[in-house]
């Protein structure tokens, strides 16, 4: 760590910014993160207070979105040492900006109803332009309303819009559903349905087709339903939700006198529930080549199963193109039944290494490897 003392704190209230190692209040643990042989876990940021969704800038910015905090933050490394120099609060006071993209120069960030753009946001860190707003016409429910966005290989701002309940069969389409529109707001439709809350997707690196992860309902039990990790080749699709659970576990209420043809069945079923969050197909070259093109999801924990699940990073391994195993990769932030972190989102960056946002200890981690 480079700075050890509370001075850093001083700096960060006169310069209105924190320096990311050493002035964190919670207690990072990273030596107890548990890796296959050949990786190692360090700390890239700390004070990132509630670090959620993360999006990388064409100049090497790490933007993070938060959901309770409302703010969005810049993280920056100037001298490529591998651990951050400044954390910048660029916006505050926003309902729930969990979500971030970034396109041609600006920074996208997604409140409950409506989405946002930063304009040139890298040339002005420590002072951004006024937001313009992108679009405001996403329901205002606040029951999984928090999204996660990203842009896809066809140019468009994919945006999640959750159940606003444990389970119900909402009238309105738009919840449940995946969206999509063009970057200047235009053109919003339907992509996909059946889904009752994803807080992470990303796209095969070779086939195009999305793939997403999915939380399943409560209060069925401490091991079902599954989470789900889902493939969408194609508009149109629906995956269940709320009348079908996993592969084929039809909801008590609203389940009868469905078919399970009706809909897409996961592509695998995960922990139950495990909270899958984020998702990233491995497109770098630092990890070995039997992890290039897999999945690694980060798995926030459950919060109501007798004995707790997830707090960790998985990794589901694909065969010609389709899922075949699931697998454990990282653990630790859960020990003797207590957590300390919650991993919530995954970035590679462009030295192959692997970064984890922590919302709750607030910091974001950086898994690399090496012989």
């Amino acid at each position: 760590m480079r700075i050890q003392t509370c001075l850093c704190f001083l700096v960060t209230a006169i310069l209105g910014l924190a320096i990311s190692s050493g002035c964190s209040s919670a207690q990072l643990r990273p030596a107890d993160i548990k890796l296959p042989p050949g990786f190692s876990i360090a700390v890239y940021a700390a004070n990132v207070p509630g670090a959620r969704s993360m999006t990388l800038g064409a100049k090497g910015t790490l933007f993070v979105g938060s959901r309770s905090q409302g703010k969005v933050y810049a993280i920056v490394d100037r001298n490529g040492d591998q651990q951050a120099d400044r954390v910048i609060t660029i916006a505050s006071g926003l309902k729930s900006p969990n979500g971030v993209a970034f396109r041609d120069g600006a920074l996208y960030v997604a409140e409950i109803s409506r989405v946002l753009r930063y304009d040139n946001i890298e040339a002005q860190l420590n002072d951004p332009l006024k937001a313009v707003v992108v679009n405001a016409s996403f329901p205002d429910k606040s029951h999984h309303g928090w999204k996660f966005i990203r842009f896809g290989p066809d140019g468009k701002l994919y945006v999640p819009v959750g159940a606003p309940c444990n389970v119900c069969d909402e009238k309105d389409p738009r919840f449940a559903s995946i969206m999509r529109m063009a970057p200047d707001g235009s053109k919003l439709e339907i992509f996909a349905r059946g889904i009752r809350n994803t807080v992470g997707f990303d796209w095969h690196p070779r086939t195009g087709e999305l793939w997403f992860t999915d939380n399943g309902r409560d209060w069925l039990g401490d091991n079902q339903p599954p989470d789900e990790l889902n493939r969408a080749p194609r508009a149109g699709l629906h995956f269940g939700f709320p009348y079908r659970h996993g592969r084929d576990i039809p909801d008590p209420e609203y389940g009868r006198n469905r078919r399970k043809e009706e809909f897409i069945p996961p592509e695998m079923e995960l922990g139950p529930h495990v909270a899958s969050l984020g998702m990233r197909f491995y497109t770098g070259s630092m990890f070995p080549e039997s992890y290039r093109d897999q999945i690694f999801i980060a798995e926030h924990g459950s919060w109501n199963r007798t004995v707790p699940n997830g707090y960790r990073i998985s990794l589901v391994r694909l065969r010609d193109k389709r899922a075949v195993s699931y697998e454990t990769f990282a653990q630790g932030w859960l020990q003797d039944g207590s957590a300390w972190g919650r991993p919530v989102d995954l970035q590679v960056m462009p030295d192959g290494s692997l970064l984890v946002s922590d919302d709750k200890a607030g910091a974001i981690y950086r898994i690399s490897y090496r012989l």
